[in-house]
This record gives C-alpha cells, sequence and structure tokens, in this order.
C-alpha cells in the first residue's frame, strides 16, 4: 500500500519539476541570445557545453529552492539587487566583446581567411555559462517561490526533492540543446564574411537590450 501511495506522489514531482524546468528556460533572454550565437560561431560540441552550463545551474538553484524553501526569499532579498547589477554589467560585457570581435574579425577576414572566429575551450563554456546564469537572482526566486507555494513539495520526502532536481534539470538541459542546436544552424547558414558581422552586430544590440532589462 505504501508503494501505491509513493508512486503517484514521485509522479507529482516529476511533472511539477518538468513543469518548473521549462518554465524558466524557455523564456528566451539574454543568456540564452549569448548561447544560441557562441554556438552559430564556435560549432555544435562548444555550444552543447554552454547549454549544459546553463541547465546545471538551474538544477543547483533548483536543488536550493526545495532544500531552503520560504527561507531563501529573506536571504536573496537583501543582495537580489547587487546581483542584478553584476548580471547587468556581465551581459553588457559580453554585448561589447562581441560586436567587437565581430568587427575585429570583419576587418581581418579581409586579408586573411578566419577559421576559429571564437576561441573557447569547451570547459570555459560550460563555467562561464554556469556562472552567468548564477548570476542571475530571478533564478533562485522562481524556485524558491514555486516550493514555498506548493503543499506537495512542502511535504514531500528526499526522493521526491530529487525527483523535482532531476526533472527540472532535465527539462532545462533539453531546452538549452535546442537552442544551441539553432545556433549551430545558423552557423552553418551565416558562413560569410558579412553573414558573421550582421551576426555578432545583432546579437550585441539584443543582448545589450536584454541586459538592460533587469534594471527595470
Amino acid at each position: 500500500m505504501a508503494e501505491a501511495d509513493t508512486c503517484p506522489t514521485v509522479s507529482v514531482a516529476l511533472v511539477a519539476g518538468l513543469l518548473a524546468g521549462y518554465g524558466i528556460a524557455i523564456p528566451v533572454g539574454a543568456v540564452a541570445t549569448y548561447l544560441v550565437i557562441l554556438t552559430a560561431r564556435a560549432g555544435l560540441k562548444i555550444g552543447a557545453y554552454a547549454a549544459l552550463g546553463v541547465a546545471t545551474a538551474d538544477g543547483l538553484y533548483a536543488l536550493v529552492a526545495v532544500l531552503g524553501g520560504g527561507r531563501l526569499i529573506p536571504v536573496i532579498e537583501p543582495i537580489a539587487v547587487p546581483l542584478r547589477w553584476v548580471s547587468v554589467v556581465v551581459l553588457l560585457g559580453l554585448a561589447v566583446h562581441i560586436g567587437f570581435t565581430g568587427v575585429r574579425n570583419f576587418r581581418d577576414s579581409a586579408k586573411t581567411e578566419v577559421t576559429d572566429p571564437v576561441a573557447i575551450g569547451p570547459v570555459k563554456a560550460y563555467v562561464s555559462l554556469l556562472g552567468i546564469t548564477l548570476l542571475n537572482p530571478t533564478t533562485v526566486v522562481y524556485f524558491a517561490a514555486l516550493a514555498l507555494g506548493s503543499e506537495d513539495m512542502a511535504a514531500a520526502s528526499g526522493a521526491e526533492h530529487v525527483v523535482f532536481v532531476l526533472a527540472a534539470f532535465a527539462a532545462s538541459a533539453s531546452w538549452q540543446l535546442f537552442l544551441a542546436g539553432g545556433g549551430a544552424v545558423l552557423g552553418r547558414a551565416l558562413t560569410g564574411r558579412r553573414g558573421r558581422l550582421v551576426t555578432a552586430l545583432a546579437s550585441s544590440v539584443l543582448i545589450t537590450v536584454l541586459g538592460l532589462r533587469l534594471l527595470w
């Protein structure tokens, strides 16, 4: 009888985790934009590592949320503004770097062929996107609100918490890898000098706008 009661509860945690993961991952923001353009310029392998970095951050925040519950919100509130400013600075720095690199490579490619416009390894891509995503306080507040507002999660067992966190990670990872795949297609379509320049400048502007939106 106990096993019969446990299975539906675990299923609820699984569905809740999947919905939570997709809920935070699907809205396209500056990080998602950077993931797509990074994959377009550096290749699918680098993009996949970067995508897993984003998903890992979402999974970690989901873990912290289910463990901390309502105690997280008072902790996050005093530092939410500094974290938001740090996130904005990092995103604006990325935007400037992408735009500057795009212009520089466009000029250099007039003299010589540029075969690797983005020199970044898989580990650096993973750690970079992990760090950028962790800077966003919206993610942890989102998961904390879910944990706080759900009676099922409040009364859940350790196993159900594990299922919730793994489901949230899997959902986020699947979406981020989907975005990386789109970036890889974009990279194959825009292989010319002008295509790379337009892509870099467009992504730079978009990341700037999305980053500045964090201030409101």
